[in-house]
C-alpha cells in the first residue's frame, strides 16, 4: 500500500494553480509599475535591454544586407518565441525590488538556473516550437510566386497560409508562456503544472489577455519600426510588466502587493 506521501507527491504533479480575475485594461497598469522599475534599476534594464537588442538587431540587418525581407516574419516569430525565457533575469531584478532589496547582474542571472529542470525544461519546449514554425514558414515559402514583381492577389495563399499557421502558433506560446516563466522562478514546480497554470489563468482573464497580447505586439513592432534599437527600453519594459501580471494574476497562499 503506497504511503500518505507518495500519494500528495504525485497528486501535485501538473495542478492547476489558482488565478485572479484582473480587469480588462490592467496591462495598463503593469506597464506603469514598470517604467517604475526601470528608474529604480537602470544600470541593470539598460544591459539585458542591449542584450535583447542584438537579436532583433542582427534579423533587421541580416535582411536589409542579404535584401531577403521574407526572413523578417519567420525570424521576428521565432524571436517572440525564446523571448520569455531570456526575460527571467529581469523578472528576478523586479522580484528584488519588490522585495525592497538592491538587484545585481550575478543575482539576476542565477535566477536561470533557480529552477533549472523546469526553466531549461521550457527553453527546450520553446526551441522546438520554434523548429516547427521554421520549417513550416519553409514550406509556406514554396508558395510565393517565383516571379518579380506579384500581385496581391498571387500572393493570397502564400500569405493567408502564412498568417493562419503563425498566428495559431503565436497564441498558443503566448498561453503557455504568459506566466509560465514566472511561475517556474518563483517556485519550484514541475513544468506542466506552469504550463497548465498559466494556460488557465489566460483563459480566466481572456480579455485583458487581449490587450496586453496587442500591447506586446504594439510595442514589438514599434522595437522593429526602430531598427531594432528601441527594444534597449522596450524589452526591459515589457519584461517588468510580465511580472506585474503575474503577481496580479497567480494566487499565492499569502498575500503580496506588487505596488
Amino acid at each position: 500500500m503506497p504511503s500518505t506521501n507518495t500519494i500528495d507527491k504525485h497528486s501535485e504533479f501538473a495542478r492547476c494553480l489558482e488565478c485572479n480575475k484582473v480587469s480588462t485594461f490592467a496591462a495598463f497598469h503593469w506597464l506603469a509599475l514598470a517604467f517604475k522599475d526601470m528608474a529604480r534599476a537602470p544600470i541593470l534594464s539598460l544591459i539585458y535591454g542591449i542584450v535583447f537588442t542584438l537579436i532583433p538587431l542582427a534579423i533587421v540587418y541580416f535582411a536589409v544586407f542579404t535584401d531577403s525581407y521574407l526572413v523578417v516574419l519567420p525570424a521576428s516569430v521565432a524571436f517572440a518565441l525564446i523571448g520569455p525565457v531570456f526575460a527571467v533575469g529581469l523578472y528576478d531584478v523586479a522580484w528584488e525590488l519588490e522585495k525592497g532589496h538592491t538587484p545585481t547582474l550575478s543575482h539576476s542571472l542565477k535566477s536561470m538556473f533557480r529552477n533549472p529542470v523546469g526553466e531549461w525544461g521550457f527553453a527546450i519546449l520553446l526551441m522546438v516550437i520554434m523548429i516547427i514554425w521554421m520549417r513550416l514558414a519553409a514550406i509556406v515559402h514554396a508558395l510565393y510566386p517565383s516571379y518579380a514583381n506579384p500581385t496581391f492577389e498571387e500572393l493570397s495563399a502564400f500569405l493567408t497560409l502564412g498568417t493562419i499557421i503563425g498566428g495559431i502558433l503565436l497564441v498558443t506560446v503566448f498561453a503557455i508562456s504568459a506566466f509560465t516563466p514566472q511561475i517556474m522562478m518563483e517556485r519550484r514546480v514541475d513544468i506542466m503544472t506552469a504550463v497548465m497554470s498559466s494556460m488557465n489563468a489566460v483563459k480566466t482573464n481572456f480579455s485583458a489577455m487581449i490587450v496586453w497580447s496587442a500591447c506586446i505586439f504594439i510595442l514589438v513592432a514599434l522595437g522593429f519600426v526602430t531598427g531594432a534599437t528601441g527594444f534597449i527600453v522596450i524589452m526591459p519594459l515589457l519584461s517588468y510588466a510580465s511580472w506585474h501580471g503575474y503577481i496580479a494574476v497567480i494566487k499565492t497562499k499569502k498575500a503580496r502587493s506588487y505596488e
